[in-house]
């Protein structure tokens, strides 16, 4: 697949976009039972897309986009070793083009905006119980650092 290109989102990109939204919550309920029922949105991406502190990103093979991801310049915590890092989100792959290194090129592409913009820490989340993407993550470079734990307290 040496015909992908990986490029920024633009507005004219939001409808996919919005879909590949949708495939993610979709990936992701089963993992997560606090989900709300029904069509739910997680970003603005019309915002994102628009904000100086946000890299999405899309892969396009053959003039179709089959992929998503963004980077987010955050604020660390005052008691690390650096001011700002990275959050890694959005990351999507169509399923008929997984397996392929495309969410590979996806992160690659963060990564060297992110070191444009002096971030020397990325982070992102995925669920424990979602052993696809860690894989990938870690073949990414990205290693386990912190579970965090929840419980109802009215299911008792």
């Amino acid at each position: 697949m040496q015909d992908i290109i990986i490029r920024e989102a633009t507005l004219e990109d939001l409808p996919q976009l919005l879909a590949f939204e949708q495939g993610i919550i979709t990936a992701e309920r089963p993992f997560d039972p606090t989900l709300k029922p029904g069509e739910i949105n997680y970003y603005n991406m019309r915002n994102m897309i628009l904000a100086s502190h946000v890299h999405v990103v899309v892969a396009e093979f053959q003039n179709r986009l089959i992929a998503s991801g963004f980077a987010r310049i955050e604020d660390a915590k005052p008691y690390v070793d650096h001011e700002k890092y990275a959050y890694l989100g959005f990351m999507f792959v169509d399923p008929a083009y997984r397996s392929r290194g495309i969410n590979q090129k996806i992160i690659e592409a963060l990564k060297k905006w992110s070191l444009e913009q002096n971030i020397t820490e990325m982070r992102l989340q995925v669920y424990d119980e979602n052993i696809s993407a860690i894989k990938a993550y870690t073949k990414a470079g990205f290693s386990r650092f912190m579970l965090i734990m929840r419980t109802r307290l009215n299911d008792e």
